[in-house]
């Protein structure tokens, strides 16, 4: 705003309006970028990383918003001040005598006020939008400079007296920001920026000021420093969770990573292989397992399984489950009592769950598979370079009934024969017979591998190096001589 007391100074020429519009024209483009990817952002209100999206173009288009104002009214040129009634300078008055119509509640101008102080008459000028900010009575007299901090809440009360003093004793230019308490009780924020307008002998004259009320603002980014700080905590409990569920998975699945061999105790025995593939990257541990323990009568416990969820809770189950599994075992019963005993165990805790199971107990001495299925594909045999899946019993998923029953089928195996139990998610994109299919269509490479090992290998570079939303197990018994 153009003091009076500067009148002799050669009036700065308004910029060319070819530039501005432009810039105008470049901001609007942006405003719609910018409100395309809003309107793209996750709409999911529970998601952390939703809503820091949406606040963040939230405040990049209210900042856009106000710079085309902003450009816009440096291309129309300053409104002009309106002084309250009985108060005018002629030359003031004849301003306000072209004054455009009020501006639209809400508009960038409807926000903007500006003030003059006159160190000489010790009468201030305010513009009818500072008002309006201030919640103050345009027919009253405008404050003075020493009664303005009063309009600021008393904790801002200090740094805007160190404002005006600066400007006045200093010379030095206004910016910062105070909050005013209005009549109504409403709380605004209003950023100040202004200068000294000084005399010929240079001594401070009057001081003027621009004014606007930045509330809205604020408001944007105090909601996006929020939206920020919530996703930063929901990323930190997901690592900690992550981090409790692989520490908890390492303690509670079987301690090998290699080509174990369960002692044969002088009979035929079985090479076992195993290895948990994680899902994609980021993603909260599941609840796919898998385990291998030979029991007190000789026999060899296997199975595979998985249950629904994610994180420690699932993964505390999995512990849960598979200490039943064992302890079950170990008191001979066969793989038809598993799954059922099981179910109960589950059924009953805090958080029932629901999932799958592949019970197996292999008899060396006769070299006969035993095994019973909750919901979970069938083992599928490698013989010979041949394969194929095994008939599944009847079994239905743990937890989706009360009543639920299970049977129990008989495989005679030969030495060299191969076992591969796997959980449904192992083959990426695919489920069910089509997944199947894919594993049965290794035959040839199973066929030809040295070891158990060598086969678990042959299939995670068939399917570990691919994209997986869950995680899943792989588990290959072979027949030894």
């Amino acid at each position: 705003m153009p003091s009076p007391l500067s009148a002799d100074r050669s009036p700065g020429q308004p910029p060319g309006r070819g530039a501005v519009d432009a810039l105008i024209s470049q901001a609007r483009r942006l405003k719609g970028g910018v409100d395309a990817v809003r309107r793209e952002a996750r709409e999911d209100v529970t998601d952390p990383r939703g809503r820091w999206e949406r606040a963040l173009c939230d405040l990049a288009l209210h900042q856009l918003s106000d710079l085309d104002e902003h450009l816009a009214q440096l291309r129309d040129g300053p409104p002009p001040v309106a002084r309250p009634a009985g108060t005018r300078s002629a030359p003031a008055a004849a301003h306000a005598t072209a004054a455009p119509a009020r501006a639209p509640h809400g508009s960038l101008l409807s926000r903007v006020g500006s003030a003059e102080w006159n160190l000489l008459t010790g009468t201030a000028d305010w513009s009818g939008e500072l008002y309006r900010i201030l919640g103050r009575d345009p027919a009253a007299p405008a404050p003075t400079l020493d009664e303005l901090p009063s309009l600021a809440v008393e904790e801002d009360r200090p740094r805007l007296t160190a404002m005006v003093t600066g400007c006045l004793v200093d010379a030095r230019p206004i910016d910062g920001e105070f909050r005013v308490a209005r009549p109504d009780g409403a709380v605004r924020t209003v950023h100040m920026m202004g200068e000294p307008v000084l005399d010929a002998d240079g001594a401070t004259a009057s001081m003027w000021a621009v004014l606007r009320d930045v509330s809205e603002l604020r408001r944007s980014q105090s909601a996006l420093r929020e939206t920020r700080d919530s996703l930063q905590r929901h990323r930190q409990r997901a690592q900690t969770g992550h981090r409790l569920a692989v520490e908890l998975r390492e303690a509670v699945l079987p301690p090998w990573h290699g080509s174990p061999r369960l002692p044969h105790r002088g009979r035929p025995g079985l090479d076992l292989a195993a290895h948990h593939l994680p899902g994609a990257a980021g993603a909260v541990t599941g609840g796919a397992w898998y385990d291998a323990l030979e029991l007190s009568d000789g026999d060899t416990l296997l199975g595979v399984g998985g249950l629904t969820g994610h994180g420690p809770g699932v993964t505390s189950a999995v512990a849960m489950l598979l200490g039943a599994l064992r302890g079950t075992a170990m008191t001979g019963a066969g793989p038809a009592q598993l799954p059922s005993w099981v179910k109960q165990l589950l059924d009953s805790a805090v958080q029932p769950a629901l999932g799958s199971a592949l019970c197996c107990r292999y008899r060396p001495a006769d070299r006969t598979l035993a095994w019973a299925q909750a919901g979970h594909p069938a083992p599928l045999l490698f013989r010979d370079g041949a394969a194929r899946t095994l008939d599944a019993p009847r079994g239905v998923l743990l937890g989706a009934t009360p009543i639920a029953g299970y049977g129990q089928a008989e495989e005679t195996l030969r030495p060299g024969d191969l076992v591969l139990l796997h959980s449904g998610a192992l083959v990426p994109g695919h489920g069910g017979t089509a997944a199947v299919n894919r594993l049965l269509g290794l035959a040839p490479r199973l066929g030809a591998g040295r070891s158990a090992q060598d086969c678990v290998r042959t299939v995670l570079e068939e399917f570990g190096a691919a994209g997986r939303e869950d995680d899943a197990c792989v588990l290959v018994a072979r027949v030894t001589p």
